[in-house]
């Protein structure tokens, strides 16, 4: 098993791990009911996608 020859300090691991990082996903405003979903995916709210009804919402 290789071992490390030398100590790397905290500087440089986080330099290296400085891309592994959380990103929020995509959220934008639905162009119907403007509320905000996620981009690319059918409206939660209204169930309308590029503007057509795909899902019908029942309503609580």
């Amino acid at each position: 098993m290789p071992n490390p020859k030398h100590k790397i300090s905290k500087s440089r691991g986080g330099m290296r791990r400085s891309h592994k990082k959380l990103t929020m996903p995509g959220y934008v405003q639905c162009p119907e009911c403007r509320e905000s979903k996620l981009s690319h995916h059918v409206c939660p709210n209204c169930g309308t996608y590029k503007g057509r009804e795909v899902i019908t919402v029942v309503e609580k």
